[in-house]
């Protein structure tokens, strides 16, 4: 299993949003940048992602999980632009903020500190774990610590 982080602005796409969409998910669509891209190519039915509000909030506030691998993005007739569903797991019970994550010493090489304007980057197996008991979930069964 790999894991993700995805970046939305909340009023164009929030987690509550996210929620709402229950069991079978949603596109997450729009993406416009070839190397996110490249990693929505590589991610399998399973994968796990933390869901980060970008410009409102700068926090992840809730897990979501890819229930679709990459096909054509529906947003576009043009066959570069891919995309993935997801579909929310659950609330992230203390929202980790972005000045955490970068007070964390042992989060100082994690793509969310060092590739900004990326919207879908890559989480490594221990920033995973970090992120998660910082936010109060066990990161393995992703239940409250």
């Amino acid at each position: 299993m790999a894991y993700w982080l995805f970046k939305s602005e909340p009023f164009k796409w929030s987690w509550e949003e996210q929620k709402a969409e229950g069991d079978k998910g949603a596109e997450w669509d729009g993406i416009r940048n070839y190397q996110a891209r490249n990693f929505m190519r590589d991610m399998k039915v399973g994968d796990k992602g933390f869901f980060y509000h970008s410009n409102e909030g700068l926090e992840i506030v809730g897990i979501i999980e890819i229930c679709a691998e990459s096909h054509q993005d529906t947003t576009t007739d043009d066959e570069r632009w891919n995309c993935v569903d997801v579909k929310a797991i659950c609330d992230m019970p203390n929202p980790v903020s972005l000045k955490q994550v970068k007070a964390a010493e042992n989060l100082s090489e994690m793509s969310l500190v060092k590739s900004m304007r990326l919207s879908v980057q890559p989480v490594r197996d221990e920033e995973w774990a970090i992120v998660c008991k910082m936010g109060g979930l066990d990161p393995d069964t992703l239940t409250p610590l």
